[in-house]
């Protein structure tokens, strides 16, 4: 399916959510200020707010993502089903088994204005992907380093006379500072080229359009962001990444001016690669094959802010955000998403 057509699916499954969320706000609405914890969105969402002119923010970001057995569409596949076996191969002769991905997001954020706020984002990635031959051997392989840099303008739309609508556009730029060359050893080859997915860059300098709402109320606050990945171009290796498409929406409450709770719904498109790299056999495993890498997702999350109001660590934020897919339908066969924990520090001033 196009990956158009996957995104107009999760336009219309957020559409009631989004049409309830401004009936919350009234008049009297408390000052964004007053809000506290509840004044940024969940962690998971990058982006999300603008600072007033001459205010800093640093930021720090760890998200861990695992990833077990196999879909085609949305029915599972076994390693068997992947890989068959000596006497009645399949498709490919390695299945992957799972994948855990660890991410250590640093930040930056400065506003030379009150309309315009800048980012910076650079990433260090440790994959790990477990795999399973034809022959019933098994091995890991592993790839770490930096991943790509982003850097994105936050450029104020529109804010109403009291601050409880604000709407910002994202403007951003992924440039290429992540390694595409990534190896490491299996049971047929020493130091091979690993897949795509174990790759830490696209290779390619992407462009990151967006939009982005947040709305606030006495004791709530609520948002929405559309965020887009366009891949500018063919990397080096003579492959392009598919371009992602990404829609969430999220309503929060405030138990406190130092506490709150969200709930955001996310759901995500992403198209095939173009292309293939003359290095990877496409027949070895799904992960090497160009078309077995689109898809769509949808996510349910839970999530907790906690900004500290006095003592030496006032200003500071820390929050946690816990996902879990509740749809799934890939280009498989492909690895399926079990889970997604992000734990993020944040202190502007």
């Amino acid at each position: 399916m196009p990956l158009c057509q996957r995104f107009a699916r999760s336009v219309v499954a957020l559409a009631s959510v989004a049409g309830v969320l401004p009936a919350l706000a009234h008049s009297g609405g408390a000052p964004v200020s007053s809000l506290g914890a509840a004044a940024h969105a969940p962690i998971g969402v990058m982006g999300d707010h603008i600072h007033k002119a001459g205010e800093w923010m640093l930021s720090y970001r760890y998200m861990t993502m695992s990833m077990g057995g196999n879909l085609d569409g949305g029915d599972s596949l076994s390693a068997r089903q992947i890989s068959g076996t000596m006497m009645n191969p399949g498709q490919y002769m390695v299945a992957p088994q799972s994948m855990d991905m660890d991410m250590h997001m640093f930040g930056a954020m400065y506003a030379p204005s009150d309309t315009l706020t800048l980012m910076v984002m650079l990433p260090y990635l440790r994959n790990e992907m477990d795999h399973v031959t034809r022959m019933g051997v098994c091995f890991t392989t592993q790839s770490r380093g930096w991943g790509d840099a982003k850097a994105t303008a936050l450029l104020s739309l529109y804010q109403s006379r009291d601050g409880a609508h604000r709407l910002h556009a994202n403007l951003g730029v992924s440039l290429p500072t992540g390694s595409i060359d990534e190896r490491d050893d299996t049971p047929a080859q020493r130091n091979a080229k690993l897949p795509y997915g174990m790759q830490l860059g696209s290779g390619s300098v992407d462009l990151l359009p967006g939009v982005t709402y947040n709305g606030f109320a006495d004791n709530v606050s609520w948002g929405a962001q559309l965020a887009l990945t366009l891949r500018s171009d063919y990397n080096d290796n003579d492959y392009r990444l598919g371009n992602r498409a990404q829609l969430s929406g999220w309503l929060a409450h405030s138990f406190s001016s130092a506490l709150s709770s969200a709930l955001r719904l996310t759901h995500t498109a992403w198209g095939n690669i173009d292309g293939a790299r003359d290095d990877l056999n496409p027949m070895m495993v799904p992960t090497a094959d160009p078309d077995a890498q689109g898809g769509e997702r949808s996510e349910l999350s839970l999530s907790v802010n906690y900004l500290f109001l006095k003592g030496a660590a006032k200003g500071h934020r820390l929050a946690l955000e816990y996902s879990e897919p509740v749809y799934q339908q890939l280009d498989g066969p492909q690895m399926a998403l079990d889970s997604t924990l992000t734990a993020g520090w944040q202190y502007a001033f």
